[in-house]
């Protein structure tokens, strides 16, 4: 119990302090970056990328990439769902002292961070896919503000966001290399 106590009170610490950097000029910033209707250009942008990579193939990907998202969220809403471990904004011990912005809290529970788990399931997919460095640069940065995002909003403590990314990360990889062998497959099929 000790350690789960000195690691609980670790990552309080961590989320309270990343959320108190706010600031009125960051504040609508990290509000937009947290919402995911203000990516739509940017992920129409990444289809076209994917339509342009795949060309003949480009249905399987598109469809893995649904899949990818679709399992990457609801498995991290499946553990959410099961650990229950609640936000800081609905914590009773430091609810009062996180900043809300716009009344924003969240659900009731927080572990893992669906934003995290999607955006590296994202990040992992198509940093393999387009294997170009910028890019690989780009979109993991992309990720990671978005998962900063949710701690500045104090929806999210850092591990909720850590263990969100790595299962995003897991999920995005797996997904690749599901995807490379359904195109070998489905290529080989047509070849005969």
């Amino acid at each position: 119990m000790g350690i789960i106590h000195a690691i609980d009170q670790l990552d309080q610490k961590v989320l309270l302090f990343i959320n108190g950097l706010h600031a009125s000029v960051l504040d609508p910033v990290m509000w937009a970056i947290s919402n995911k209707a203000f990516w739509y250009p940017f992920y129409l942008v990444l289809i076209v990328f994917i339509i342009l990579k795949r060309k003949k193939d480009v249905w399987i990907t598109l469809i893995v990439v649904a899949i990818m998202i679709i399992l990457s969220d609801q498995l991290a809403d499946f553990i959410k769902d099961h650990v229950q471990r609640l936000r800081p904004t609905h914590n009773a011990s430091i609810s009062d002292i996180v900043h809300i912005l716009r009344g924003y809290r969240g659900g009731d529970f927080g572990f893992v961070s669906s934003h995290a788990s999607n955006a590296f399931a994202v990040a992992a997919f198509t940093s393999l896919l387009f294997a170009r460095r910028w890019f690989t640069l780009v979109i993991y940065f992309w990720a990671v503000i978005i998962s900063y995002s949710r701690m500045y909003l104090g929806v999210h403590y850092p591990l909720d966001v850590l263990c969100g990314g790595l299962l995003g990360f897991s999920i995005g990889i797996i997904m690749f290399y599901l995807e490379r062998w359904v195109i070998n497959y489905v290529n080989q099929k047509r070849a005969r």
